[in-house]
């Protein structure tokens, strides 16, 4: 079904009301999802996929997964958390994970935004170079 700008719209405003203090509220959510459930207004299901796709963006841009060829120590994690709340605020949520397929160096990704100063993006670029 193709998504008109009545479903953007409608998913947009249930978007705004799901916060309390700039955070999620999954009590809001649900009232909000079971009110929509309720009433029945036309395309509802396909107000509740855009809202569902628009929700999961916004919980992705709140993570941030920190992909290392090593375990990191308990400090550099520390500082990478730091300056990564800096820039995309306190609410930021890290992951950090070990990925021996990198061969060495970082990979950050937060939402849509990422960052790989890893040994294998490296050598892909200059194989492509030649």
């Amino acid at each position: 079904m193709k998504i008109n700008k009545a479903i953007r719209q409608l998913s947009r405003e249930m978007l705004r009301a799901s916060f309390t203090d700039g955070q999620l509220d999954r009590g809001k959510i649900a009232s909000l999802v079971q009110s929509l459930v309720t009433r029945k207004p036309r395309h509802y299901i396909a107000v509740l996929q855009y809202y569902k796709r628009l929700l999961r963006l916004d919980i992705e841009k709140r993570h941030a997964k920190i992909e290392s060829a090593m375990p990191l120590s308990s400090d550099v994690a520390d500082r990478i958390a730091d300056r990564l709340k800096k820039k995309y605020g306190s609410d930021l949520t890290t992951e950090f994970d070990v990925d021996l397929t990198l061969l060495g160096g970082i990979r950050v990704r937060v939402g849509s935004d990422v960052w790989d100063g890893t040994l294998r993006n490296r050598w892909q670029r200059r194989e492509q170079e030649l």
